[in-house]
């Protein structure tokens, strides 16, 4: 899994850069593959990372004391 994010960054450092290059030139195309690169961002590598990183903790750990009550309550009922 660490290998396959680490290689989705690079990915999209490589369409942004691409992009980038490409919009300094004058080229209407660069635009496109700056947003792609920002779409695999934030639809693919960054749900893959945030499972990645809390697959093995415990979500009640991290929540609010109150909000803990109430779903113990939920639980009970």
């Amino acid at each position: 899994m660490k290998y396959i994010i680490r290689l989705l960054v690079l990915i999209v450092i490589c369409f942004v850069s691409y992009g980038y290059f490409h919009k300094n030139q004058g080229n209407i195309e660069g635009d496109k593959w700056v947003g792609l690169g920002i779409l695999i961002m934030a639809l693919v590598l960054m749900p893959i990372f945030i499972y990645h990183r809390y697959k093995s903790k415990n979500v009640k750990d991290y929540m609010f004391k109150s909000l803990q009550k109430e779903d113990e309550n939920i639980e009970n009922q």
